[in-house]
């Protein structure tokens, strides 16, 4: 998976690059075929919740997308992942029910008197 971060306002470390590629590469365990995230960092200044973490994660037939705001990026870059998380384990419970909606199958039919 291919993960593109970008700042805006805020100087990119290598520690904070590092931390995104280990959150935001956590979703490859759940889904296999994506292909890429884009990650934006921001800091706001003037807000209250001056750090802002975006995330674009694209899969193919989905977009998976979440934004926080928070006093810590570290701690938006946490809530934004488990965002993410939750969306893409929702997404996968969803499409393994559609396969198994009819576990019986042709089993049902076969059995005619």
């Amino acid at each position: 998976m291919q993960i593109t971060i970008t700042g805006q306002h805020l100087d990119l470390t290598d520690a904070i690059k590092n931390y995104v590629d280990g959150k935001i590469g956590r979703l490859g365990r759940y889904f296999d075929h994506v292909i890429n995230a884009q990650v934006v960092l921001k800091h706001l200044p003037h807000e209250k919740l001056s750090n802002v973490a975006d995330v674009t994660v694209n899969a193919p037939g989905h977009v998976f997308y979440a934004e926080v705001h928070d006093a810590d990026m570290y701690a938006a870059i946490d809530l934004v992942a488990d965002k993410l998380e939750a969306q893409v384990h929702s997404y996968k419970e969803k499409l393994q029910d559609r396969r198994n909606d009819h576990p019986a199958g042709l089993a049902a039919i076969v059995e005619v008197d």
